[in-house]
């Protein structure tokens, strides 16, 4: 009987193949197809649309109890906005579609507000045979003589002041007395002017003093002068846009203004509100704003550290406006705003 010759264990274990190296981690891997671009932007395209769907639609925009409506109309412009954070996310989301629906609201901005960032000057500031000033100055303005002399450096024929108070009155009068003889005694919101004023008298838009009519007697003719203080807003949690008195007292001013005799009429102030603000129609309907017709970009006034919103307005009928703008800013919140006019 033959005899096998002893193999250690370590010899048998050499002489075994060697095990197959173990499959890439990625073999093991499920293979899931990546979704199409139409699937990866279609969100992005929606909210495009959406966002087109809805400037374009703005004035049909319900207030409902919390007046959403003027609020969204208060920033329309920057609705805009909208447009380049769902093109980086297009980008992101290397989608065809999504790219393409940006266009849309792209095209509605420009449709709205294309021709506000031209300049629609017609001459230089102050070119024009009628010019005139408005300016909330805030009743904390720290100097109000200060604020006094920038607004008569201006030369403008009729200043229209804003939030008044009693003691920064004596202020004014001060300052403004060389320059503008002739002034309203109405609390509040006050006129001074270069030229006569007739038929001084509150507008009842409030239970207190918020608005004014003077007849300006200027070389070329009366011009009815309104200056008005409309009622503030509010925007907090419960509540939403809190816009009802304002609103109330837009139609006063509204009817006031519908009532006017006189051909050319200007009316201007603390509007508290944009006239792109549908619940505001019933004055910004009846005239024409300077700034939308000769101003240069949208004019922002509030808050004058950064102004995002023009809430300060000139509205004219029966007179063109040559030229709108913003001066510097003074001890105020507000910008003052002019605009000068062809009589």
């Amino acid at each position: 009987m033959l005899s096998t010759p002893y193999r250690s264990q370590a010899s048998r274990k050499a002489e075994q193949p060697a095990p197959p190296p173990p499959p890439p981690p990625s073999a093991n891997r499920r293979r899931v197809p990546l979704p199409t671009g139409r699937g990866r932007g279609s969100l992005i395209a929606a909210a495009a649309v959406c966002a087109a769907l809805m400037m374009a639609l703005h004035t049909r925009i319900p207030n409902g109890a919390a007046n959403f409506g003027s609020l969204f109309q208060t920033f329309l412009p920057w609705v805009g906005l909208t447009v380049p954070v769902l093109l980086v996310a297009a980008a992101v989301r290397r989608s065809r579609l999504a790219a393409v629906a940006v266009l849309a609201p792209l095209t509605v901005w420009g449709c709205l507000f294309g021709e506000t960032l031209t300049d629609r000057r017609s001459e230089r500031p102050g070119s024009g045979n009628f010019t005139v000033v408005s300016h909330n100055v805030d009743e904390e303005n720290p100097d109000p003589a200060r604020t006094a002399r920038a607004l008569a450096a201006s030369g403008a024929d009729v200043l229209a002041l804003e939030e008044i108070s009693s003691k920064a009155t004596p202020a004014y009068e001060r300052e403004l007395a060389a320059g503008y003889p002739y002034r309203s005694d109405t609390l509040g919101v006050r006129l001074w002017s270069k030229h006569p004023l007739n038929g001084v008298e509150a507008v009842p838009i409030m239970p207190w003093t918020r608005a004014v009519r003077a007849t300006v007697e200027t070389p070329h003719g009366p011009v009815a002068v309104f200056a008005a203080h409309l009622a503030s807003v509010r925007l907090t949690p419960d509540a939403g846009f809190t816009a009802d008195r304002r609103n109330d007292a837009a139609r006063k001013l509204a009817a006031a203004v519908r009532a006017e005799p006189l051909a050319r009429v200007v009316v201007m102030g603390d509007f508290n509100g944009t006239a792109d603000d549908t619940a505001l129609r019933p004055v910004t309907s009846q005239l024409t704003s300077a700034q939308r017709e000769a101003g240069a970009g949208f004019g922002f006034t509030w808050p004058a550290p950064f102004p995002v919103v023009r809430i300060d307005q000139i509205l004219v009928k029966g007179m063109s406006a040559t030229s709108s703008w913003t001066l510097p800013a003074t001890g105020s919140d507000h910008l003052p705003v002019a605009a000068s006019l062809r009589l």
